[in-house]
């Protein structure tokens, strides 16, 4: 447990009386636990300068008097700041060290970042100059602009740096770079700009104690029901911002909470009787992901297509699983036309060469863009899911392993991964994978490629369609429809394709678009 060499200082609250304690002298504001007015300190005596709502329960396993370990050093979780922008919530936490030094653990895509205020010589630049995916060079780095989001407090709660910017929005600011850092701006103080550097974090590694006894609970006591049919709605993650009704599929949108009014979209695409998912949700499996083998637990699932820039070009379609674990938080199981592989978000941003990507040391090939959307979700989501939604996606690799950019509205995201067998991927979850989802090992990864064998696989390709076409009078699609369904975007696809003649155009999205999740900027 954390011990802070500091001396403490204890003052009643000027509201109501009840006592406030600081443990840093280089905290200057705090929030009384009982009235929650928000109170500068000044001197020996504190000083009222506003209120801030409840904080929204969002069952984090974190709290106050939380203490952990990073890099051999000692801290306590001290304060905490909840914010709130258009794709749901994130929170702060204020970190006192031993040695007097504070940081901020942060969410950041399901996962988590450790960073520290810094200065900022040059100064910083103006927000309505900076936007989603462009590169800038701020305290003598290069960085890539990740996420440009206006934001407001929803609530605070114990002691901070500075005192919190109440009832009005403003910007923040994600970068990142090669080296794996998180560069936040914070424009909540008009006359000073907030400039902080961190790295990603794993829970596990940070040695917690003091965790919530009550993390693993769902959501169920705020009665949230589906504002579509009533059924109720089963949140089981502490981060989920989008849930599936199991029983109309609409898509419900629960970052506000109970008590919100629930935004919601139907959807209809696989149908009833259509495609589920081979991997049922809710289900475990052992699987390495970049370590050690680890359980994971299904918790999303979504179908997404590319959308051809012609329109008599052949459609891809892939499936993503979400993937969750409690210490590491989230990964993407991905069955494309090439095969299986799992990614995760990357805290960094890769360097993009001519004709690929560079990340840790690998170099990658690809990276031709398309535009994917999102087609059919069933399950939990970390980010508030929208319908139709598009992300322009640029996929890289190097061998069986993976990298994949994706950019949508004011965010971009990357992640990384590697393939898998089909075969582990089946024993993991102890299911057997239909022939459909198991694609021939000559697949998209060489139609891709240049020269001779591209062209050679292209001519095999006809051939076999014509034959096929022949033989079953070239309007067949009856097996399509049995294995998706007659409402899913595969069968009409055939159908499309059937009306042309066969073969059409080239193949699109191949590898798969490996999802980031759109997600919050932290």
């Amino acid at each position: 447990m954390a011990t802070s060499p500091q001396r403490a200082y204890r003052a009643a609250c000027p509201n109501c009386g009840a006592p406030v304690e600081f443990k840093s002298a280089a905290s200057v504001s705090a929030v009384c636990a009982f009235c929650h007015s928000t109170l500068l300190r000044d001197g020996d005596t504190l000083r009222r300068i506003g209120a801030v709502a409840e904080l929204f329960d969002d069952h984090s396993p974190l709290q106050l008097a939380a203490a952990g370990k990073l890099q051999g050093l000692n801290f306590t979780l001290v304060g905490r700041l909840q914010y709130g922008y258009e794709g749901g919530s994130w929170n702060e936490w204020h970190a006192l060290f031993d040695n007097g030094r504070t940081g901020w653990l942060s969410e950041d895509n399901g996962a988590y970042v450790f960073a520290f205020d810094a200065p900022l010589a040059e100064g910083a630049p103006a927000l309505d100059a900076l936007q989603a995916g462009q590169q800038i060079t701020l305290a003598g780095q290069a960085w890539n602009v990740a996420s440009v989001v206006q934001t407001r407090l929803i609530s605070a709660q114990g002691e901070l740096p500075s005192p919190p910017p109440l009832e009005r929005e403003f910007g923040v600011v994600d970068l990142r770079n090669a080296a794996g850092e998180v560069g936040t701006l914070d424009y909540g103080d008009a006359a000073h700009v907030g400039w902080s550097v961190g790295r990603a974090v794993a829970l596990s590694a940070l040695v917690l104690s003091g965790l919530r006894d009550d993390s693993e609970k769902t959501l169920g006591a705020r009665a949230l029901q589906c504002p579509n049919c009533g059924a109720p709605l089963d949140v089981k993650l502490a981060s989920t911002k989008s849930i599936t009704c199991a029983q109309c599929h609409s898509v419900v949108d629960v970052s506000q909470g109970a008590g919100a009014d629930l935004a919601h979209y139907q959807q209809n695409n696989s149908g009833p009787g259509g495609l589920q998912p081979q991997i049922p949700l809710g289900s475990s499996g052992s699987l390495a992901l970049g370590g050690d083998a680890l359980p994971w637990q299904v918790v999303g699932y979504q179908e997404r297509c590319d959308l051809p820039d012609d329109s008599d070009d052949e459609q891809s379609y892939w499936r993503e699983y979400l993937l969750y674990n409690r210490t590491e938080g989230f990964a993407f199981l991905v069955d494309a036309e090439d095969g299986w592989s799992w990614v995760k978000p990357i805290t960094g941003a890769p360097e993009q060469t001519r004709g690929g990507a560079r990340w840790q040391g690998v170099d990658y090939r690809g990276g031709e863009p398309y535009n994917a959307q999102v087609t059919w979700v069933l399950g939990e989501f970390y980010w508030r899911v929208q319908r139709g939604e598009r992300a322009r996606v640029n996929d890289y690799t190097a061998g069986p392993k993976r990298l994949s950019r994706e950019q949508s509205g004011s965010e971009v995201v990357w992640s990384a991964g590697q393939t898998l067998d089909a075969a582990g991927v089946a024993a993991a979850f102890g299911v057997a994978l239909s022939a459909a989802h198991l694609p021939p090992d000559v697949g998209s990864t060489l139609l891709r490629g240049r020269g001779a064998l591209k062209t050679l696989l292209i001519f095999v390709a006809i051939i076999v369609v014509l034959m096929t076409v022949a033989r079953c009078g070239g309007d067949d699609c009856s097996d399509t429809r049995r294995t998706f369904g007659q409402s899913s975007a595969e069968y009409q696809q055939c159908l499309r394709r059937s009306q042309h003649g066969g073969f059409v155009g080239g193949m699109g999205g191949a590898y798969g678009g490996w999802s980031s999740g759109g997600g919050g900027h932290k």
